[in-house]
């Protein structure tokens, strides 16, 4: 359970407790006899079988595991909508990037040489596919 929910990595740490729960079951043998060996023995494995059943049957998992969705978008530029010479505003810093209002629609723009201070009015250098490249308004 540890190995998998808290200790990075998976090998190690599942050797080293397999390891144990059989070193235990052989003390067991060794050192009390047969009938308490095979009593640690079946003990053992139905409790490890009890920890994974209860494990999987639990929440556990749904707690461990990332269960979130990225909802971001890359910008979708209808041809013809944004072009060369069109002005805007940023929104943000950019540092390169950042994100500007150029017409009514917010885009993600990239600055062509320097910062460019939010509140300042840009010009578009060009658009390249998904990328509007642009400079502050001289």
């Amino acid at each position: 359970m540890l190995e998998i929910l808290v200790v990075p990595g998976t090998t190690f740490v599942g050797l080293a407790g397999f390891g144990m729960i059989i070193g235990g079951v052989v003390v067991a043998f060794t050192n009390y006899g047969t009938q308490v060996g095979v009593l640690t023995l079946v003990t053992t494995l139905i409790l490890s079988l009890a920890a994974i059943g209860l494990a999987l049957k639990s929440n556990t998992w749904k707690k461990a595991m990332l269960d979130s969705e990225i909802d971001g978008r890359v910008n979708v530029i209808e041809t013809g909508k944004v072009q060369a010479g069109y002005e805007g505003v940023t929104i943000t810093r950019l540092n390169p990037m950042g994100k500007a209002m150029i017409g009514e629609e917010y885009y993600e723009v990239q600055s062509k040489d320097n910062l460019i201070s939010e509140n300042t009015a840009i010009t578009v250098v060009k658009v390249e596919g998904n990328k509007i490249i642009v400079k502050p308004k001289a």
